[in-house]
């Protein structure tokens, strides 16, 4: 594995081998001294375009518990205000001796372009490109899911994939480099996805996705998925009215106290998951926010691990990627319209 770009092109032995990895990784947070030599002498820049907190955070405290050197860039403030180029940023920092650029960037496909374009010879992850795609996201979220269901089912996770497991995302669809991830990554491993959300707010390829789309929610609870993940209306990328009102939207598509209470009656052991930021009283109700079947800090913590996991892989080889001349790979083909390939 030499990049890290997209989870359509990552097949479910690297996947399994990354969350593998990550249950390793994990075990490090509950030492006394939270670090590994693994990464030493490595230098990893985050090199975000787009505004974050927990990604990019995530993202340092994983490279540093790998005892890596960390550059943080943001494009506010720097040269990119003044019009630089990617190209000539990028090559910028690889002089300066970075190892790996982990990218945000508004426009989809970015990545992969920086990967394919010869202009660097680090190693390339996808921190989240425009609408398209969010791998890292995806496999923690995986790594959730598949903890959840192994801690409900009294076995070890390490080494199981995901056949059998039922997940449902709900909510904004359309804008959701999450959800698209998610979709591509649960399919890999062997669960059966659903989706749940306003017509509105599904993009108009999703017929050929390996999805079931429902537009009820409670039709779908009553499904009983195993987990169910609620994603926040991104208003942000949103040019005009996809719903009604805030309120319509949570008393048709949210998670509310009635429709927890409900699902957990049917289920016993549920798993609710959000990527963050929570919109309470939107998406998801506070009640639900705050439910003990709610993993979204499971989530933060597994995040760390799976991008120690994602860093190990691709840095700790005992060759000098600066000489490997192994070739890119091609561009990872996203639409302009956002929807998966």
């Amino acid at each position: 594995m030499r990049h890290l770009l997209s989870t359509a092109e990552l097949g479910a032995a690297d996947a399994l081998r990354i969350l593998d990895t990550a249950e390793e990784m994990s075990a490090v947070s509950g030492r006394q001294v939270k670090k590994l030599p693994t990464l030493r002498g490595r230098t990893v820049v985050n090199l975000f375009y787009e505004d974050s907190t927990r990604t990019r955070i995530s993202f340092e405290a994983a490279a540093k518990r790998l005892s890596a050197d960390v550059m943080n860039f943001a494009a506010k403030g720097s040269s990119v205000s003044k019009g630089e180029s990617l190209k000539d940023t990028v090559q910028t920092l690889e002089a300066i001796g970075a190892d790996a650029v982990v990218m945000r960037h508004w426009a989809s496909g970015a990545a992969a372009r920086l990967a394919a374009s010869g202009w660097t010879d680090c190693a390339v992850v996808n921190a989240g490109d425009g609408t398209h795609e969010h791998p890292t996201q995806a496999l923690l979220d995986a790594l959730t899911v598949r903890r959840s269901v192994a801690e409900r089912d009294g076995r070890d996770p390490r080494g199981t994939d995901l056949t059998g497991v039922d997940v449902l995302i709900v909510g904004d669809i359309l804008h959701s480099r999450v959800a698209r991830s998610n979709v591509w990554l649960l399919h890999t491993l062997g669960a059966t996805v659903g989706l749940v959300a306003p017509p509105t707010l599904l993009p108009h390829t999703v017929e050929t996705w390996p999805v079931r789309v429902h537009y009820d929610l409670d039709e779908a609870l009553a499904a009983g998925p195993d987990a169910v993940m609620m994603l926040r209306v991104q208003a942000e990328r949103m040019g005009g009215s996809y719903f009604p009102s805030a309120a319509e939207y949570a008393r048709r598509w949210g998670l509310t106290d009635e429709r927890l209470a409900d699902y957990v009656r049917r289920v016993g052991s549920p798993a609710i998951l959000h990527p963050g930021p929570m919109n309470r009283g939107v998406e998801i109700s506070s009640a639900a926010a705050d439910s003990p079947h709610t993993r979204a800090l499971d989530q933060v913590s597994h995040g760390v691990a799976v991008r120690m996991a994602v860093l190990h892989l691709l840095l700790s080889g005992d060759h000098d990627r600066r000489t490997d001349r192994a070739p890119h790979p091609a561009p990872d083909r996203a639409s302009t319209d956002g929807s998966p390939r």
